[in-house]
């Protein structure tokens, strides 16, 4: 059996979920990702209404569709962050609320914990997202920094979020950050420092999406090879190099589809990622949750992306053999 594939919402939250889900069942996806954002899933919804949860599933199922996870990367993002201005876009405004950062981040940890108890009323077993970081601008090391400012950024990602863990814990979720430059885990290593951090705390992993290990020049598969019981969510996302010897993979400032930038998103099939080696890691790992297409290529109509991702996706996946292709000639 190949595993479900899903749509992120997060990308769509500009239509309300009831169209999305018509064209992700038209289009054939086994589910939806559902984002925390728009009108697709409410946190403070789902914890006061007591039949909000039950209608996001018959809304779905209407479709033939299922939920399998939720994601609350915006939120995320502000625990741990250097709060300024660009953050008042993408914060609720109850988690923004005056602006001052330590109230900003104070206020959306609290509303990572009431994520967690609405993802567990909805019934689903990981919320991905982002967890922000204090140190993330400190990547290049000048002016020098001391080991010490490195080691006070792993300490505030511990104390923020290991309450917040603490309640995923008790509610029977886990949390599945998406491994990403700007986080406090972009890499391998930078991911097993966050996990000693937290003591491998049991309710913290991965979403893994190799888009984002590919335009660091990263074999993407190595990641799931290194933390194979920690990958929770998996997400199916392309991406292209363009280096061309004037540019880098810091992307000059430029916006995404700026033709001079060194490397760009792009629809699953259409890019440069090895999903081969990827599935053959996931099988490796035992992972049998959901690829979740994430789509994001500015130089493509998205509904024309999402439509012939699912496609791709379904192609691509294998399950693992469970004997040897010369188990006949064995006595």
């Amino acid at each position: 059996m190949t595993r479900p594939v899903t749509l992120f919402t997060g990308q769509w939250a500009d239509l309300p979920l009831e169209a999305l889900a018509k064209m992700a069942g038209e289009w054939g996806y086994d589910g939806l990702e559902l984002a925390c954002w728009g009108d697709h899933f409410e946190v403070d919804r789902a914890l006061s209404e007591d039949g909000y949860c039950k209608g996001r599933h018959d809304l779905l199922a209407r479709h033939g569709l299922k939920v399998l996870a939720v994601s609350n990367h915006l939120t995320g993002q502000c625990v741990c962050d250097r709060i300024d201005e660009r953050h008042k876009a993408i914060a609720p405004e109850h988690v923004w609320g005056d602006g001052k950062p330590e109230g900003v981040r104070t206020r959306a940890a609290d509303e990572m914990k009431a994520t967690a108890q609405a993802a567990a009323r909805l019934g689903v077993e990981v919320v991905n997202g982002f967890t922000g970081s204090s140190i993330w601008g400190d990547f290049y090391f000048f002016p020098p920094t001391p080991d010490t400012m490195i080691e006070a950024g792993y300490r505030d990602f511990a104390a923020r979020w290991t309450p917040i863990f603490d309640v995923f814990q008790k509610v029977g979720v886990k949390f599945a950050l998406e491994v990403h430059p700007t986080e406090i885990a972009y890499d391998i290593p930078t991911a097993r420092r966050s996990l000693e951090a937290v003591k491998n705390h049991p309710a913290y992993g991965f979403n893994f999406d190799p888009s984002h290990f590919y335009w660091q020049g990263m074999e993407a598969h190595r990641f799931i090879d290194a933390f194979p019981d920690r990958i929770f969510h998996c997400h199916i996302k392309d991406c292209a190099r363009t280096l061309d010897g004037t540019n880098s993979i810091l992307g000059s400032h430029l916006a995404f589809g700026h033709p001079a930038r060194g490397w760009d998103f792009r629809s699953p099939g259409r890019g440069h990622v090895e999903f081969e080696e990827i599935i053959r890691a996931l099988n490796r790992a035992r992972y049998e949750g959901p690829l979740s297409v994430e789509w994001e290529d500015v130089a493509m109509r998205r509904e024309d992306g999402a439509a012939e991702a699912v496609g791709f996706v379904r192609s691509m996946d294998f399950p693992p053999s469970h004997a040897a292709f010369d188990a006949a000639f064995s006595e």
